[in-house]
């Protein structure tokens, strides 16, 4: 991780203004564990960026604040003990997606589609659009999750 960190700080050295290296940046600080560090780096990138790299790291960021306290082993348990708990079945996939499990994530969060399109005013359906730009939207697990998605709404 120190190449890239080094790389990144190499290009916004040059050029500051640099959405793909401030992203990149960010991201090193978020895989790093120091969120407040990528969120001061991301902040550098214009508020309206278009830039994906930038979106999906702020999108990484918004999956990371809202993520439970505690780990997902109890969650986990949960939801084996009750699978029909969309409330323990969406922390879990909050969980998942903080970590990184984006495809855990995925897959909790279509079964509450599937059981439950209306839960929670939509809660899940959003949460995959959270995810999918996460994930980064050509990404295998957005492909993959918005096929599944649009057989389970369109079926």
């Amino acid at each position: 991780m120190g190449g890239a960190a080094q790389a990144f700080a190499h290009v916004l050295s040059i050029e500051p203004e640099n959405e793909k290296a401030i992203a990149g940046m960010a991201r090193v600080y978020l895989a790093g564990g120091d969120r407040e560090q990528a969120l001061q780096t991301i902040a550098m990138a214009p508020q309206d960026s278009k830039e994906p790299a930038v979106q999906s790291v702020r999108a990484q960021l918004a999956l990371s604040a809202n993520a439970p306290a505690g780990g997902s082993a109890e969650l986990e348990a949960k939801v084996a003990a009750d699978p029909n708990d969309c409330q323990a079945r969406f922390d879990l996939a909050e969980a998942q997606s903080a970590a990184g499990d984006f495809k855990g994530a995925v897959d909790n969060l279509l079964h509450i589609v599937k059981a439950d399109r209306e839960w929670n005013d939509q809660a899940a359906r959003k949460q995959l659009l959270t995810i999918f730009e996460a994930a980064g939207l050509t990404s295998d697990v957005s492909r993959d999750g918005r096929r599944r998605l649009s057989s389970i709404l369109f079926s």
